[in-house]
């Protein structure tokens, strides 16, 4: 675990995939920017590759994140992600093991040891509670539990049953913070992931294809807030 990551929670993590580039990724990141310290909830973005250096430039409260990140060393690597390219790009951590983008749990395990290497963050996605505790082994900053099939739904998990990550991923590492995603496309979700007892959620699809995606991002980010309050009196 890279000790020199700080975040807060509650926080939230908005992820363009593939939906946004260029001029309009660079809106969406200005807003979240803007609500982000509107709200006092910490917002990690994790847009293409190209689009890091100008948002990690034209943002000053996002924690920009790269989809993705290649275990390699500096030399060869074709195609590769090198961890040093990321970092140099402006991003401050990378999202291991999406399930559009799955890894061995051995390479899970190098690439983690590369970015504490080099001062990045990590955050694993996990898809059953044994990945989550063979992740919680391997020190990732946050670990990430959803449930494939729900991805881009608009549905999200069985919060009785998935919250259940949280005491297994904590009793192996209480410093991992767990996040819950897939599915989640309002505010309300945001509320009931929140009172189900996770600090984190995020959205994807749900704020990228929403008819108003800056509108989509306050609703989030507000409902997260003001959860997060009246359960933390």
């Amino acid at each position: 675990m890279y000790k020199g990551f700080q975040i807060n929670p509650p926080f939230f993590e908005i992820g363009p995939k593939a939906y946004m580039y260029g001029n309009e990724v660079l809106e969406l990141a200005k807003a979240a920017d803007r609500i982000s310290e509107k709200y006092n909830v910490q917002i990690i973005f994790d847009p293409q590759y190209t689009d890091i250096p100008v948002i990690a430039k034209e943002t000053k409260n996002l924690l920009v994140f790269a989809q993705h990140m290649d275990s390699i060393p500096i030399g060869k690597g074709y195609g590769s992600v090198l961890p040093e390219a990321i970092k140099a790009a402006g991003a401050v951590g990378a999202i291991l093991n999406h399930a559009e983008k799955p890894i061995s749990l051995a390479e899970i395990n190098k690439t983690i040891k590369r970015a504490d290497e080099i001062g990045l963050a990590t955050m694993v996605c996990t898809n059953t509670i044994e990945e989550a505790a063979a992740v919680a082994h391997l020190a990732p900053n946050i670990i990430v539990a959803e449930e494939p099939e729900l991805i881009g739904t608009g549905k999200i998990s069985n919060l009785d049953k998935v919250k259940k990550v949280i005491e297994i991923v904590h009793d192996i590492n209480p410093e991992i913070y767990v996040l819950e995603g897939a599915g989640v496309s309002s505010g309300s979700d945001v509320s009931s992931i929140v009172k189900a007892g996770f600090v984190a959620t995020g959205s994807s699809s749900g704020i990228c294809k929403a008819e108003d995606p800056i509108a989509m991002v306050e609703e989030m980010i507000s409902t997260l807030r003001k959860t997060w309050d009246e359960i933390n009196k």
